[in-house]
């Protein structure tokens, strides 16, 4: 016999956040349109997004942007990599808002774009 604290199909435990009693038959569909933000001027991926963009993308991680400044003039480019496509050419000085750094590079804002710098540009 189970105890009065064992949950069972019938009954959910008692630290469920959600009753289950309370979701409807079929369950919560997903429907109707999904529009997401432009990625070039919205910092979101799969896996981490700008804390702003929580009620509008869904991400593993959410960040706050830690402003930093150039301390080179360097190239704002769609990807890491020297490669990449250069969104915009940028002075020193100028302020980029990054959420995440890795491999050498910084992602975040500069103005109203998203992309990436050399992290070795940036000041601590």
């Amino acid at each position: 016999m189970a105890s009065a604290t064992t949950p069972t199909a019938d009954r959910p435990s008692a630290s469920s956040p959600t009753p289950t009693a309370d979701a409807p038959a079929g369950g919560y569909p997903l429907d109707g349109p999904s529009t997401h933000p432009d990625p070039r001027t919205h910092a979101y991926r799969q896996d981490l997004a700008d804390i702003a963009l929580a009620g509008t993308v869904i991400a593993s991680h959410y960040a706050v942007p830690l402003e930093r400044r150039l301390t080179a003039a360097c190239a704002l480019r769609a990807a890491p990599g020297d490669t990449a496509d250069i969104l915009a050419e940028l002075e020193p000085g100028a302020i980029v808002r990054i959420l995440d750094k890795r491999g050498g590079w910084a992602w975040g804002y500069a103005g109203d774009l998203v992309g990436y710098v050399p992290a070795a540009s940036l000041s601590a």
